[in-house]
């Protein structure tokens, strides 16, 4: 019941996270040409606060489910006596996982503060910049994400 729960947890913190780059790459941003740049800059700004404020929380509860249920599964074969050898797959989750969470720490408490000192100060070349230095690690990110989700599928 737990592991189910843990499981549970783990996959809509991870559709939280990998959606929402989905849509804010893909849908949200070419939506915004037909907005003159000082209001684009303000609505991505708007929206990318709400959004990573969710995906801290998210990417927390995705990395301590993840390895919660991985140390589940390692400590019940330790009490039947067997041993835990880390599925291929898992391995590979765990550490696309552990990554995003770093490259999230960088978009969110360096790349992210950057956006919204300029934007705060009225910088728009600044903050254009940031943004296009987000765009570009939550790209990366996305495709980290998308690597973990297939893998969760197929494997």
């Amino acid at each position: 019941m737990i592991y189910a729960l843990l499981k549970t947890l783990h996959v809509l913190a991870v559709v939280l996270w990998v959606g929402g780059m989905l849509f804010a790459h893909f849908m949200l941003r070419p939506a915004l040409t037909v907005l003159e740049p000082p209001q684009r800059l303000a609505l991505m700004h708007a929206v990318l606060g709400r959004f990573f404020t969710a995906v801290l929380w998210a990417s927390l509860l995705t990395l301590v489910s993840g390895f919660w249920m991985i140390g589940r599964m390692a400590r019940s074969a330790a009490q039947t006596g067997g041993q835990f050898n880390w599925p291929a797959d898992w391995l590979a989750m765990a550490i696309l996982g552990t990554l995003m969470v770093a490259v999230f720490g960088h978009i969110r408490f360096v790349l992210w503060r950057r956006l919204d000192r300029a934007q705060r100060a009225g910088e728009a070349v600044a903050a254009a910049s940031a943004l296009a230095s987000i765009r570009a690690w939550v790209l990366a990110n996305l495709v980290l994400g998308l690597v973990a989700v297939v893998l969760a599928v197929l494997v």
